[in-house]
């Protein structure tokens, strides 16, 4: 099975290394329904990659309510962030969480489907590459993690970005 895996990535390496990034599709891109939802970001004044993810946020149309504290672990745990899942930053959208650098394409998914086993995604630590955690060409391979109310955590997107 590893060489099954490694020798698909290695015959689209050159397809997927040119492709356009996922999470930079511009906002002309989505459906008009989804135009300017509101989301509240809970984070670190210092953190500058929560601000980075909120550059991302606002060029998808969202429209942000910045909310720095002086400790966003309280926001996590009232929010039901499961341990494991968290990153650096918690949000609030329509009713679901949001924790970490998850690509709004996602976030918009979420809205859009408006599944009930849902509590929340989460991108789980710092990925290179991820939304406002751009580091140069290196694009670290990622998943975005969807959660319950009950902390059980599922795959809901597959990031092969390299």
């Amino acid at each position: 099975m590893k060489f099954f895996v490694i020798s698909v990535c290695v015959l689209l390496f050159p397809f997927i290394a040119n492709a356009e990034s996922v999470w930079d599709k511009p906002k002309e891109s989505l459906p008009v329904a989804m135009a300017s939802p509101e989301i509240k970001v809970y984070r670190s004044a210092t953190c500058k990659c929560c601000k980075g993810w909120i550059d991302h946020l606002k060029k998808h149309d969202f429209t942000v309510i910045d909310i720095t504290v002086d400790d966003v672990s309280p926001m996590k745990h009232k929010l039901g962030v499961p341990m494991g899942t968290q990153s650096c930053h918690t949000a609030e959208i329509g009713g679901y969480t949001i924790e970490g650098h998850v690509p709004a394409d996602d976030i918009k998914r979420l809205l859009k489907q408006r599944p009930k086993n849902i509590a929340g995604l989460s991108v789980p630590r710092m990925p290179v590459g991820t939304p406002g955690m751009e580091m140069g060409a290196r694009k670290d391979p990622f998943n975005v993690i969807s959660f319950d109310k009950e902390g059980k955590v599922d795959t809901y997107n597959e990031y092969w970005t390299y």
